[in-house]
């Protein structure tokens, strides 16, 4: 399943209006005949507790407005959010089961599926890749032009060293000997590096890349990971980096819940994609995004998605594969098998 955006109307408050018309037009067919006792008030269901745990930057952006929603009290559960900034302190969390969902990168998901034998499902796919290399140079259009180049990066030993890796054995060279790689332990220091000019080439993720452009105008992001993935795969997979997972006893609980969650949270990522004034705001408010000015200028460059379902499912096992290839325990050790896709809503 995808998002459709419309132009024009926002279509997220257009199903957020239906939505509400049919929880009305619902408690008012509970109401009994005329001369029944049973009133609408007395037999409205009470909404479902739906704990929810986000991390703070682009995974967390497809939820403000599902943040906002319940803080109006519109939401059609009743949810409780929990904000970090640490994917090991969410994992920790669902894992034991203070939380009931949660946003987190993907392979975190993999890890945490392994660690509980299972107890987890993967509900859908949020984020593709916010990955970037950034640069003053003009002459670097493409992975190849890399080659001879010094790359400033950090995430050594996980994820962004992987999909590096890859895009550039892809694309013909070797990063061990046609690139030279100079890790960082820091997301921040590689942008202090590349925004005060003394690193030309830098890997930066959103929303570090618009906060270092926005300071040195002479830089920009010249190579999408994402797209520079989709070029040199023929397997379906995509770069699918966020997703959201749910504890498996809390989806056989209560499946209602889920796919009325679902449904919110398509939603408020349509909402999140089509309205970035608001968006940027709510990112600010929420502490996703420390800034609403760094959130808008972020937004195009965030891949926000909504895939579940077999999309979903395609897409993630070749991106897995790849991680397995580079260090089996980015994934807990293993590939994950087909209980952790929760493909059936």
């Amino acid at each position: 399943m995808r998002t459709n955006l419309g132009k024009g109307a926002p279509c997220w408050r257009i199903a957020l209006s239906l939505a509400l018309f049919g929880v009305v037009a619902a408690l008012a067919g509970c109401a009994g005949a005329a001369g029944d006792s049973v009133t609408s008030a007395s037999v409205a269901t009470p909404r479902t507790a739906v704990r929810i745990a986000t991390l703070k930057g682009p995974t967390g952006v497809g939820m403000v407005h599902l943040m906002q929603s319940q803080a109006d009290g519109i939401a059609a559960n009743d949810y409780s959010f929990g904000v970090t900034e640490s994917p090991e302190e969410v994992v920790a969390r669902i894992a034991s089961g203070e939380v009931d969902i949660a946003a987190v990168p993907t392979n975190l998901a993999a890890v945490l599926y392994a660690k509980t034998s299972g107890a987890i499902r993967m509900l859908a796919v949020n984020t593709l890749g916010v990955l970037y290399i950034v640069t003053d140079q003009a002459s670097v259009t493409s992975i190849a032009d890399l080659k001879g180049r010094t790359v400033y990066a950090s995430g050594q030993g996980s994820n962004p060293e992987y999909v590096l890796r890859f895009l550039l054995q892809k694309n013909g060279l070797d990063p061990d000997t046609d690139v030279h790689l100079v890790w960082k332990s820091e997301h921040d220091e590689v942008a202090t590096l590349v925004a005060s000019g003394r690193a030309s080439i830098a890997l930066l993720p959103e929303p570090f890349v618009t906060a270092v452009t926005l300071k040195n105008p002479t830089l920009s992001a010249t190579l999408d990971l994402t797209s520079e993935w989709a070029k040199v795969v023929s397997d379906g997979s995509q770069l699918m980096m966020g997703g959201v997972i749910a504890r498996a006893a809390f989806v056989q609980e209560h499946p209602d819940a889920v796919r009325t969650f679902l449904a919110e949270y398509a939603t408020s990522i349509e909402a999140a994609k089509s309205d970035a004034e608001t968006t940027s705001a709510l990112c600010e408010r929420f502490g996703i995004i420390p800034s609403a000015a760094v959130a808008k200028q972020a937004l195009p460059r965030l891949n926000l998605t909504f895939l579940t379902g077999e999309e979903m499912k395609a897409g993630l096992r070749g991106y897995f594969q790849v991680l397995y290839d580079a260090n089996p325990t980015s994934l807990g050790g293993a590939l994950p098998d087909s209980g952790f896709y929760d493909t059936t809503r």
